[in-house]
């Protein structure tokens, strides 16, 4: 996949689930709104209704008149907001493909520079929230990918078309009065307030009622600013909401595990805790066979069973899900943060997928086809809509059925 798919391909349970962050989609933040047709105004007599009765309540609400005139001049429904909203295609990756898209090995190296580059300050937040700083340089490069891709939707139009359109009206009504009120306050400009399509802005993609109730002000500047190239606002921010949701100072989200065979799949689920020492009486041993450490009651996510790999979650993980309540997501920002800091890579392979190929052979099919000529985009070994698309054209070239479903079969056609 691209860079662009690799990053709105994120599991999207946030948006659903209303946290503090929905992912980021766009360019890299240039400092301008959005070239793409799609999020710019558009004349909608209906959308305009709406917005002026809306005005009575904002300023019932205590937004000034001032801060309206300003916050909603050059505002407008934006046809791609609705567009995204009604076709989030991208709920269900296993979880070896999120770890591919948000944790690949180009990730990680991004990670570890942007990481070593912002040492001094992350080293300060961590004193500060007692958040470590791997964890909030991962959440940084999840959501953000450390900062190049910041969005560049105005929030104020995106947030104001989600509520006039009406699928979640109320959610993002509170979501449009708390943009206005974050003008009000003078933290940022309407023109500076740019984000994803559901409105999650900066370099922790906040939406604006979270960035209301967590944002800081680092430094004491007079505004909490989580806009700008300087990320620290936003990674101090990121760093309070995860201390105000319970952070545990020291302790790991979870660590890497083996599973014996056998192993009874009926038990691993996040909502099933149990104690170390039960896990240890089930067999259950670290990745490298050692025993487990014990930071309290844990659960197992083992999305393949006893033949990939597992996790052993602990009390620091459930606090990442309030981030982003998908259990990928916390998968993903765990595993990053611990390759930031210097690990290796998973000790134990994922099986064949539903499909038969492992991620490998995915890699393989992907770039076979590429080089007969079918643009599968960047070979990740991620099947997207791309490498359906190329997989299909090439079906149909070769007298087959097109199915877009990769297959040993087809990958043994393409060697």
């Amino acid at each position: 996949m691209d860079p662009i798919t690799r990053r709105t391909a994120i599991v999207m349970a946030s948006a659903g689930a209303m946290s503090a962050c929905v992912p980021a989609i766009g360019t890299p933040g240039d400092g301008g709104p959005s070239r793409d047709p799609a999020f710019r105004p558009t004349p909608n007599a209906a959308y305009d209704a709406w917005m002026a009765a809306f005005r009575p309540r904002a300023l019932s609400r205590g937004i000034a008149q001032a801060t309206l005139d300003r916050g909603l001049r050059g505002t407008g429904f934006l046809p791609g907001v609705v567009e995204r909203d009604r076709n989030q295609t991208e709920f269900s990756r296993s979880t070896e493909d999120y770890l591919a898209i948000v944790a690949s090995d180009d990730d990680v190296a991004l990670g570890r520079t942007r990481y070593q580059g912002a040492r001094a300050i992350l080293a300060e937040i961590e004193a500060r929230y007692g958040v470590q700083a791997p964890v909030i340089a991962a959440i940084w490069g999840v959501e953000s990918a450390f900062g190049t891709r910041l969005g560049d939707i105005p929030v104020i139009s995106a947030v104001s078309t989600l509520a006039y359109e009406g699928r979640r009206g109320r959610f993002f009504e509170a979501q449009l009065m708390a943009a206005l009120r974050i003008v009000q306050n003078g933290d940022t400009t309407p023109d500076r307030m740019l984000g994803s399509w559901a409105g999650a802005m900066g370099h922790s993609q906040l939406i604006p009622t979270t960035y209301e109730e967590y944002a800081v002000d680092f430094r004491g500047d007079g505004r909490r600013d989580i806009w700008s190239s300087d990320p620290t606002d936003g990674l101090a921010s990121t760093a309070n909401y995860l201390n105000r949701f319970g952070w545990r100072q020291g302790d790991p989200w979870g660590i890497e595990v083996q599973l014996p065979a056998g192993f009874d799949a009926g038990t691993t689920g996040r909502d099933q805790r149990r104690s170390v020492a039960d896990w240890t009486s089930l067999g259950v041993r670290t990745a490298t066979g050692g025993a487990l450490p014990d930071h309290g009651p844990a659960a197992i996510h083992a999305p393949q069973g006893a033949t990939g790999p597992g996790f052993l979650l602990f009390h620091n993980f459930n606090v990442i899900l309030r981030y982003n309540a998908s259990t990928n997501y916390g998968i993903g920002v765990g595993y990053l943060s611990d390759r930031i800091a210097g690990a290796g890579p998973l000790r134990q392979a994922f099986g064949p997928d539903e499909t038969g190929l492992t991620q490998d052979e995915r890699r393989e099919l992907q770039v076979l086809l590429n080089r007969a000529g079918f643009d599968a985009g960047t070979p990740d070994g991620v099947i997207g809509s791309r490498s359906e698309a190329a997989i299909s054209a090439y079906q149909t070239a070769n007298g087959l059925t097109a199915t877009g479903v990769p297959s040993p079969a087809l990958l043994r056609r393409l060697r």
